[in-house]
C-alpha cells in the first residue's frame, strides 16, 4: 500500500481521497491552516456519497498542516490552478527526489510553473473527466464516471509507474497511463472551454446543456481550429463527439467554475477561456464566438463581484 497525501480538499480532492483510504491506503490531508484543520476535525472525516446522495460513506482520515516534518511519498495537489504555486511551495521541503507529485489542475499554466519550481521531482499532470461536487466542506458527491489520463511532465528517463497506475485502478480512479501528456491537457482546456462557461452563464448543470446544441457546436468547431493552430492535431480529433460525451456522461455535476460562483470564490477563468482566447490572438486563430463568450463570462463575475481574471 502507498502512503499518499492530498492538498486541495475540494471535490475531486476529497473524491480520491476517500477511495484511497477505502482500498487501504495510507491517506493524509494536508490543510492550509489551523482554522481549517480544526473545522475537518470536527466533522466525521470526509464523506463520499452517490449521485443521488442515497448512500454516504464517512472515511476518518487523518489531517496535518503544511508544516508537518513528514516526508511525502505521493502528493496528490487538487487546488485550484491560481493556488498551486503557493500550495506546493508551501510542502516543497518535504519533497524528495522520490517523491512523486499528481498535478490535478484545470487549464494551462500552473503544472509547467510548478514543475519549473521542482526540477528534481517527478511531477504528473493530470487530466480528469471525472464529476462530482462537495455538498459541504469535506464531503464529495460522485456525480459521473469519467477517466484520468496520467502523464510525465517533462521528458524522463523512467519508466511509466505502472504500480500507480494500477493501484489508481484498483481504488475506483479508471486511469490510464500517456507519454503524449501535453495533448490531453489541451484536449481537456477545449472541453472545459465548451463546457464551464456555458454552465455558468445558463446556471445549469452539465447536463442541461444539451437545451443549447447550436452554441456547443460553434464553441467545438473553433476549439478544434485553435488546436490545430496550436499544434495539437490529434486533440482537435472527435472533438465535439467527445464533449457531447462529457456532458453525458457527467449530467448531474455542476461545473467547478459554476461551483465557485455560486460559493462565490474566484474562478479559473484565466487558465480556461481566458488562456484559449490569448493563444487565438497569438496564432491570429479567430474565435469570435469563444471570445464572445469569454465576454460575457466576465460581465456576469464582474455582476458578481468577482475577479474578471
Amino acid at each position: 500500500m502507498m502512503t499518499w497525501h492530498i492538498l486541495g480538499a475540494g471535490s475531486l480532492g476529497c473524491l480520491w481521497a476517500a477511495r484511497l483510504a477505502a482500498q487501504g491506503h495510507k491517506v493524509q490531508l494536508i490543510l492550509r491552516d489551523s482554522t481549517a484543520l480544526a473545522r475537518y476535525q470536527a466533522t466525521p472525516g470526509i464523506g463520499l456519497s452517490d449521485a443521488q446522495r442515497q448512500h454516504s460513506n464517512y472515511y476518518p482520515i487523518a489531517a496535518q498542516l503544511a508544516s508537518d516534518a513528514q516526508a511525502i511519498e505521493y502528493l496528490l495537489l487538487a487546488c485550484k490552478a491560481y493556488d498551486a504555486q503557493t500550495a506546493i511551495s508551501q510542502v516543497a521541503q518535504r519533497l524528495t527526489a522520490n517523491s512523486v507529485v499528481i498535478l490535478l489542475q484545470n487549464g494551462l499554466g500552473s503544472q509547467q510553473a510548478i514543475q519549473t519550481m521542482l526540477p528534481q521531482v517527478r511531477c504528473l499532470a493530470a487530466s480528469s473527466t471525472e464529476g462530482a461536487y462537495l455538498a459541504e466542506p469535506f464531503h464529495s458527491v460522485f456525480a459521473g464516471i469519467g477517466h484520468t489520463v496520467l502523464g510525465d511532465l517533462q521528458p524522463t528517463a523512467q519508466a511509466a509507474p505502472a504500480d500507480l497506475v494500477e493501484a489508481l485502478n484498483a481504488a475506483h480512479i479508471p486511469c490510464s497511463w500517456t507519454d503524449q501528456i501535453a495533448q490531453d491537457l489541451w484536449r481537456k482546456l477545449a472541453i472545459n472551454c465548451a463546457i464551464n462557461p456555458l454552465t455558468v452563464i445558463y446556471n445549469c448543470n452539465n447536463g442541461a446543456l444539451n437545451t443549447y446544441p447550436e452554441q456547443v457546436n460553434t464553441l467545438c468547431a473553433e476549439l478544434e481550429q485553435l488546436l490545430h493552430a496550436v499544434g495539437q492535431p490529434a486533440a482537435a480529433q472527435d472533438l465535439t463527439q467527445r464533449v457531447w460525451s462529457v456532458i453525458t456522461n457527467t449530467a448531474a455535476n455542476s461545473s467547478s467554475m459554476r461551483q465557485d460562483v455560486h460559493n462565490q470564490r474566484r474562478t479559473e477563468i484565466s487558465f480556461i477561456s481566458g488562456f484559449a482566447c490569448a493563444q487565438s490572438l497569438a496564432l491570429e486563430c479567430p474565435t469570435p464566438a469563444l471570445h464572445a463568450l469569454h465576454q460575457q463570462l466576465q460581465n456576469m463575475l464582474h455582476a458578481h463581484g468577482l475577479p474578471t481574471t
